[in-house]
């Protein structure tokens, strides 16, 4: 589990960060197209939010370190502070003001733990030892 961990760790950070963009045109398409409103982005926030989950508990099987971890659970701070900035926009527009400059943030971390995690799947194909052949040739008399 550990190996399939830290394989699919940086595709799924990666996905994150995809993810993320896609959110920022969504909430432009709210914003610009009377038609669409913000049901989209709403949506699709709910439904991506399940990759920091995700994230954390290849993280954490993978054994990717405090730093991926550490990210990993971040996001899922980050992400759930960004339902609590909505539901604050009555009452504290100023408060509420937060939720996109967070969004940025989200989307910062991701690329951090996209780079971070790339780097040490990198760093480790190449550590892997050679394996030793099977036989050794005869030598020649």
């Amino acid at each position: 589990m550990s190996s399939f961990a830290r394989s699919a760790f940086p595709f799924a950070a990666g996905l994150f960060v995809a993810c993320g963009l896609v959110q920022v045109f969504l909430a432009g398409l709210g914003v610009f197209d009377r038609g669409a409103g913000f049901d989209g982005h709403r949506n699709f926030g709910y439904l991506f939010g399940w990759l920091t989950l995700v994230m954390l508990v290849l993280a954490l099987a993978g054994r990717l370190g405090r730093t991926l971890v550490g990210l990993s659970a971040l996001l899922i701070v980050m992400f759930a502070l960004q339902s609590v900035f909505v539901v604050l926009r009555a009452d504290l527009p100023q408060v509420a003001a937060l939720h996109p400059v967070n969004g940025f943030g989200l989307i910062i971390v991701g690329i951090v733990a996209t780079r971070v995690s790339w780097a040490l799947r990198r760093a480790a194909s190449r550590a892997k030892p050679v394996a030793a052949p099977d036989s050794l040739p005869a030598e020649a008399s």
